[in-house]
């Protein structure tokens, strides 16, 4: 049974005099004073068909404390274990019951289980506490778009059809262990299929490289065809737990396989192609003339303070002036009225969009590049223009600071819900530490 709070923690909560350890103390106070939090959290963590009864798992509390942690200092699962057993400091702020000191797949396996959605909420608890500081009130906003990387390497169709290969391989060799060795032969086409790999991307001029990219294509269908055999075999067996989650594997894979040799083999549009067998929900994301990404376009609104009031992880790659009108309806919604002034980047302008936050209540409505508008449209002199376009850029010092000290750059934990949850995380810890620093001063 998991309790949502820790009842037997040391009754010391000592703290490192350093910077960094009276940042912990008032993180931890925060969230003492916020306990309906976990209440979010231990929801989460209840999984389907777990009893009430048996060995404890980690409080809710703590496993809140230590996602927090973890985005804070940027520390790998492996890492945090170290620092929960070794740091003076870290215990305390965790809340860990006594004596205990939780391994790297317990840290993983609770703290990945908390949703985006509960994420969000907190974040909305935290920008209630900075209205009621009177450090937040969300009359001065901005907004701007960025990019999260997903868990993967640039793709190309030879690195796709290699990937597939090893992901076969490993399949049959699974399922050889399965049925003891006395399946049907099959050859590891891993070696040639990654040496064609290699071979295509080194090679220059495409007559060069169709028959390297036709050879790659017949050892991935070879391959597939092995799969296809022992997948056969296996269905006639009876089907223990083992078996039945090498079919479900299989059932997830062979499309998304037969999917990579079509688009190797004719052009598709964007939209539809798959940029990696295993971050299938990876958009390809291109903005401007800047080098093409490949994860998901957030959208995101930042106050004077500097805190992320909100975000938005977008599907596909949609034209910000498309997504300038919603975002500023997910403010009224939070804030019940619209921002006293407000300033976006020029990507989010046009006619319509200033028109429309005029009629919503924005007095001043300037955008970083005016695309057409004139000044005196957008807001009452240009020494307002001026001093809200400036504002505008300070967003994308946030943005960075997001990237370099919170991981916003890249998303490590696979799967779209993991992803929403990374980013959100990230978010959270982000406003966490800012709030606390704006309060102390």
């Amino acid at each position: 049974m998991r309790q949502e709070r820790t009842v037997q923690a040391s009754i010391f909560d000592l703290f490192a005099t350093h910077e960094i350890g009276h940042e912990l103390k008032a993180m931890s106070q925060w969230l003492d004073e916020h306990r309906d939090l976990l209440g979010l959290v231990a929801r989460d963590l209840v999984r389907v068909g777990v009893k009430a009864t048996g060995r404890q798992g980690l409080p809710a509390e703590a496993v809140l404390r230590c996602a927090i942690l973890k985005q804070y200092r940027q520390l790998s699962y492996q890492e945090l274990a170290f620092h929960l057993e070794d740091s003076a400091s870290f215990r305390p702020f965790a809340r860990l019951p006594w004596s205990w000191s939780p391994q790297k797949s317990v840290l993983q396996r609770t703290i990945s289980a908390i949703r985006s959605e509960t994420w969000e909420q907190i974040n909305r608890v935290l920008l209630s506490s900075a209205r009621q500081a009177k450090l937040e009130d969300g009359a001065v906003v901005r907004l701007d778009s960025t990019v999260t990387s997903a868990l993967m390497h640039e793709p190309s169709d030879s690195s796709l059809l290699w990937d597939a290969v090893r992901v076969m391989v490993r399949l049959l060799k699974r399922a050889d262990s399965l049925v003891g060795g006395a399946g049907a032969s099959w050859r590891d086409h891993c070696r040639a299929a990654k040496k064609r790999a290699r071979k295509i991307q080194f090679t220059r001029g495409r007559p060069n490289r169709v028959q390297l990219y036709r050879e790659l294509i017949a050892i991935t269908r070879a391959t597939l065809a092995y799969l296809k055999g022992a997948t056969e075999r296996l269905a006639e067996a009876s089907t223990p737990p083992p078996i039945a989650l090498w079919q479900a594997q299989v059932r997830h894979y062979r499309p998304l396989i037969e999917r990579i040799i079509r688009q190797s083999e004719r052009r598709v549009p964007a939209r539809e192609k798959l940029v990696s067998l295993f971050e299938r929900y990876a958009d390809i994301i291109v903005k401007g003339s800047r080098d093409t990404e490949y994860g998901h376009k957030l959208n995101l609104t930042s106050g004077r303070s500097g805190m992320i009031l909100d975000l938005v992880i977008e599907a596909g790659n949609p034209a910000d002036s498309d997504r300038f009108l919603p975002m500023l309806e997910r403010h009224i919604d939070l804030y019940g009225q619209a921002p006293r002034q407000a300033a976006a980047d020029g990507g989010f302008a046009t006619r319509d969009n200033l028109a429309k936050a005029k009629a919503w209540g924005v007095s001043d409505m300037a955008f970083h590049k005016k695309a057409g508008l004139r000044i005196e449209d957008m807001v009452r002199s240009k020494w307002v223009y001026r001093k809200l376009r400036n504002f505008r850029a300070g967003i994308e010092a946030g943005i960075s600071c997001l990237k370099r000290a919170y991981g916003l750059a890249r998303c490590t934990w696979p799967g779209l819900d993991h992803f929403k949850t990374y980013v959100w995380s990230s978010v959270v810890a982000y406003n966490l530490v800012l709030f606390i620093r704006l309060k102390a001063t």
